[in-house]
This record gives structure tokens, C-alpha cells and sequence, in this order.
């Protein structure tokens, strides 16, 4: 994997960002030093209700593949501790829109590397890439997630009730669930004032 360079701001990072080949999916198993790499879903249904994430170097290491998504390593280690994903060819919905994600090992959260990673991503989705809006889908009950988009400087545009399932049940049903929706323009981002 190999680091990408996120414009001057990257240099003072506590982190690298990584574009991973699919054949390079292995490197990301040995940095991390742990079994299967990024926070999945809930695997279970009672899981989901103690709203407890499983971070799995597996799903990281799949994720990796696409081209929107990158790995967040620790820059002393090389430690793959998250993803984010954005800016995927094809993944437009409207010219000049993509949405945004990230996942964290939960052991690092509380640290600022989440905000870290984000900040630097958008600032290259904006300046490097030219996308006009960004936005993310947060389930309602995430919590950290919803205060990172708003510390990002994302307004909360709305709430979709059952709008998306990522798990299922025993039985195999989606469970769907309520997603909070953030979004932030280009000209937010640079002037640092929202628009509403």
C-alpha cells in the first residue's frame, strides 16, 4: 500500500492514508499485527442492541479494493486502525456530489484520528478533486459518528426513518434502520462558515 499525500496538511499527520491494490489486501492483515481489518456492522442482532462495534481487519482489507477507499494507518507503525471511503468513480449521484464514510477501530476512538483522517480526505474530495457537496449517512443512534460530521462543519439535513439495513436478523430480514443525513458545500469548506 502506498501512502496518498493529502496537500501540505498530510506532513503534519499522525496518520497515513493508503490506497490499497488488491494485491497488496495482505499487507494490511500484517501491519495490523491482528487477526482479520475496519469496524463492521453489528453481526448480530443482540450485538446491535448493545450497539457494540467489531473491528475487522478483514472487511478493511475488502474495502480497500475500491477506489474510493482508503485505509487509515498509523504513521509510527503502519498500524491499519480504520478506513474511509469517498470519491469513487461512478459513485456520483449528482455531478459534483459523493458521499463519505469512515470506520475506526473502536480502541482508538476518543483520539482525534477519525477527525484527522475525515479532515483530510475532504479537503483533497474538495481541492484535489473538485466535488461541490459531500455527504454522510449516520445511523441515529451513532453517536460519535453524528458529532464528527458536525465538529467537520456538516449540517444535519435530515432524518430517514428505516431507510437502510445493514444487518440482518436470525431469519434473515433486513433490519432496517433510521439514518441521520450530513452534508457540507465546497465553498463551506473553504471559508469555513456553513451555509445555513
Amino acid at each position: 500500500m502506498k501512502p496518498v499525500r493529502f496537500n501540505q496538511w498530510s506532513g503534519r499527520s499522525r496518520l497515513n492514508l493508503k490506497i490499497s491494490a488488491p494485491r497488496s489486501r495482505g499487507a494490511c492483515r500484517r501491519r495490523s499485527g491482528k487477526s482479520p481489518v475496519v469496524a463492521d456492522r453489528y453481526s448480530s442482532v443482540r450485538q446491535r442492541r448493545r450497539r457494540k462495534y467489531v473491528f475487522r481487519l478483514d472487511k478493511v482489507a475488502k474495502r480497500a479494493i475500491d477506489d474510493g477507499c482508503m485505509a487509515i494507518c498509523l504513521k509510527q507503525t503502519g498500524q491499519v486502525i480504520g478506513d474511509l471511503f469517498g470519491g469513487a468513480t461512478g459513485e456520483e449521484e449528482d455531478e459534483g456530489t459523493t458521499p463519505v464514510g469512515w470506520n475506526l477501530n473502536p480502541q482508538f476512538g476518543g483520539q482525534g484520528y477519525a477527525f484527522e483522517a475525515a479532515r483530510a480526505l475532504f479537503d483533497h474530495l474538495f481541492r484535489s478533486k473538485g466535488f461541490r457537496r459531500l455527504y454522510a449517512s449516520v445511523e441515529d443512534h451513532n453517536m460519535p459518528s453524528q458529532r464528527l460530521c458536525e465538529k467537520l462543519g456538516m449540517r444535519r439535513e435530515g432524518v430517514f426513518v428505516e431507510f437502510i439495513s445493514f444487518t440482518r436478523d436470525e431469519d434473515g430480514s433486513p433490519i432496517y434502520e433510521n439514518t441521520v443525513q450530513y452534508a457540507i458545500l465546497r465553498r463551506e469548506w473553504m471559508s469555513g462558515v456553513p451555509a445555513v
